[in-house]
């Protein structure tokens, strides 16, 4: 078989789609992220470094909330789920941080899920819990 250099240019074509599609799903790309306008990599660690620690307080605030609030036996059960929630943000996003195989796009990618998992853990307790504090 004699190589052809015009069968390359289909499977190119394909790769960079693919690779694309992969940047565009990282979290670190998400079009509702807060980290859009940063141009170098240690801007962008930075930023989420920032809003990560802003999404951290957050839900400690709530948690404090739901800690006053709801009685005793739904905070335990709370508090269990919380800290499975935890080991699964941690193991999830150690799985999005290893796809980079130690690349500088590693830490930045494992801050930005750390980030958007804490922001939707905080969106999903104000649905489940809002109502309890407003009793």
């Amino acid at each position: 078989m004699r190589y052809d250099p015009a069968m390359h240019v289909p499977l190119k074509a394909l790769l960079l789609f693919l690779i694309v599609q992969v940047a565009l799903g990282q979290h670190m790309n998400s079009p509702e992220g807060p980290c859009q306008k940063p141009a170098t990599t240690v801007e962008t660690a930075n930023c989420f470094d920032r809003v990560l620690k802003n999404a951290d307080g957050n839900l400690q605030h709530f948690y404090e909330k739901l800690k006053e609030k709801l009685p005793a036996d739904d905070f335990s059960r709370l508090q269990v789920a919380q800290r499975l929630w935890l080991k699964y943000r941690d193991a999830n996003c150690a799985a999005e941080y290893n796809l980079y195989g130690g690349g500088t796009a590693g830490p930045v990618a494992h801050l930005a899920c750390l980030e958007a998992d804490t922001r939707a853990r905080i969106a999903e307790l104000h649905t489940i819990y809002d109502w309890q504090l407003k009793k």
